[in-house]
């Protein structure tokens, strides 16, 4: 049995929850080892003290280190997926991003950098990659070509991935502002010449 004060920490909290409230905890301290200035230290261990759990309640949700990893990425990518879509204009989908990426820099590196340092996570931003063209290309729906639209969106995507990598390292030297101007007129310019000319003449 657990001390006194482990067993204070679930006081109130039914047992049903309890296992997703330790899920989430260990996410939260995954989020915050893989995502490290100093580079990823996570091993299970240090998850745990992180989290303050036993391995016993690691191996509650998680097979090994491997699955866990994979939905520490997964979490952070659901996040910047729902932020996205929620976002009603190009300006507003680049600050809800710059807010959740760059303002949180841990989980814009566990997003942008963790995939180049975590063979596990090879594969997982791979499959990821698709999710970000796709909820692009739906955002171009006034050109109607679904060819330039697919090749718009995955030029602007692979762009954004690496104006924020580098952004996020501190190497080009922007503003908040300056940045946040240039990836929206990147968008606009991007997709203008493509715009029929009937949905031009309805935005002016």
């Amino acid at each position: 049995m657990p001390t006194g004060q482990r067993r204070g920490r679930w006081t109130g909290v039914p047992l049903e929850s309890r296992h997703a409230l330790r899920r989430d905890n260990l996410i939260t301290a995954g989020v915050q080892l893989l995502g490290s200035d100093r580079g990823p230290a996570l091993t299970v261990r240090a998850v745990c003290r992180k989290a303050a759990l036993t391995e016993r309640y690691f191996y509650e949700s998680f097979s090994d280190r491997d699955e866990f990893v994979r939905a520490v990425y997964d979490d952070v990518c659901t996040r910047a997926m729902n932020t996205l879509t929620s976002a009603k204009t190009p300006r507003e989908a680049v600050e809800q991003f710059v807010e959740l990426m760059v303002d949180d820099p841990v989980r814009g590196r566990v997003l942008l950098l963790a995939p180049t340092v975590e063979p596990i996570l090879t594969q997982s931003g791979a499959e990821w990659m698709p999710n970000f063209i796709d909820l692009l290309q739906r955002k171009l729906s006034r050109i109607g070509d679904s060819v330039l639209q697919k090749m718009i969106a995955t030029s602007l995507v692979g762009g954004l991935t690496s104006l924020f990598t580098a952004y996020l390292n501190g190497q080009l030297g922007a503003s908040r502002t300056q940045f946040i101007d240039y990836c929206v007129n990147m968008l606009f310019t991007a997709a203008s010449p493509y715009v029929s000319a009937a949905e031009q003449a309805k935005s002016e």
